[in-house]
């Protein structure tokens, strides 16, 4: 009688379960960015949750949840209903880097679901207007000639612009002085302003800056020239071999989010990526889209284990924690 109606339970849940999934969704979506508004993260996101309301049916409303280089921002959506109403959009930093860096009350493998991955990011080097170089070789001269370490603006510990900042002093060392802010925007406005020396930043945060002449571009972290900024060379082409690293970003769900779901999600950032409006803005800013074949959520569960395996022995071998 006991495993009747047990039956009976599961088979109701199961059957409550499929029609939330059939009606989702039924009102607006929140995806939590974890850093600044106006900076890289969120200028993507706003991209796709515009393109993604017009598959889904409802808003998908951008909430900014910054500190502690984003780990607060994907705390939040880990702890959220897992009923795809809330969505972490994050990056290498956040659901990567952060787990060698942080004390996390939750796992970033275990307590999310992969949803989808998204255009990437290579790294470009971008100093002040007032540095007197033209050229990478010319920065690294002038950085190595400092009496003291040179400012460099970050997101905080273990974000994207940390850890390039990292990966680059071991490439060339040169010992950089961090100044972390909530989010690159904030730090690209004091690199305008001359309040810092450098940024190794996103290269769609600083592109426009560039091509603006507020500030001073180097080199690009990727094995290629930009198709949108060809007059940047790479890294190995300016004269700093090893220093390649490209910035993905992606998007998750609570654990236990109903698979159902997880597919209505995919599907709709899928279509957002291959509409031609959404792919011009983002390739325009120096983002490179992802592959066909790399945009089922399984791709992007992939991704994050073998950056995970790839990057915390170098963050934990730099020393960079934060309790």
């Amino acid at each position: 009688m006991k495993k009747a109606v047990w039956a009976g339970l599961i088979g109701i849940l199961a059957i409550t379960g499929v029609a939330r999934a059939d009606d989702f969704p039924s009102h607006p979506i929140t995806i939590i960015v974890p850093f600044a508004a106006g900076g890289p993260s969120d200028a993507m996101a706003r991209v796709l949750a515009e393109r993604m309301r017009v598959s889904l049916g409802q808003p998908l409303v951008i909430e900014n949840v910054t500190g502690a280089g984003g780990s607060i921002g994907v705390g939040r959506a880990v702890h959220s209903p897992p009923d795809g109403y809330t969505i972490s959009f994050g990056h290498l930093g956040t659901h990567v880097a952060n787990g060698a860096v942080y004390k996390l009350n939750y796992d970033l493998v275990d307590d999310l679901e992969p949803v989808v991955l998204l255009p990437s990011n290579p790294m470009i080097v971008v100093s002040k207007n007032a540095v007197p170089a033209t050229s990478l070789k010319d920065l690294l001269a002038w950085l190595k000639s400092r009496p003291s370490p040179p400012t460099a603006g970050t997101a905080g510990a273990g974000s994207g612009s940390h850890i390039a900042g990292v990966y680059f002093e071991s490439v060339s060392g040169i010992k950089l002085q961090y100044v972390p802010y909530r989010g690159t925007a904030p730090a690209l406005n004091d690199l305008i302003a001359g309040q810092i020396d450098l940024i190794v930043d996103q290269t769609s945060n600083s592109i426009n800056q560039v091509r603006a002449g507020t500030i001073r571009a180097y080199a690009i972290t990727d094995d290629k020239r930009l198709a949108s900024a060809p007059e940047i060379p790479t890294a190995e082409e300016a004269g700093l071999k090893g220093f390649n690293m490209t910035l993905w970003s992606g998007m998750w769900v609570p654990k236990g989010t109903p698979k159902e779901i997880v597919t209505k999600l995919n599907a709709a950032a899928v279509e957002a990526l291959n509409d031609p409006a959404v792919k011009k803005q983002l390739e325009s800013q120096g983002l490179e889209m992802t592959p066909q074949d790399q945009l089922a959520p399984e791709a992007l569960g992939n991704r994050q284990k073998a950056e995970i395996a790839k990057w915390w022995p170098i963050i934990k071998a730099a020393n960079i924690k934060v309790e």
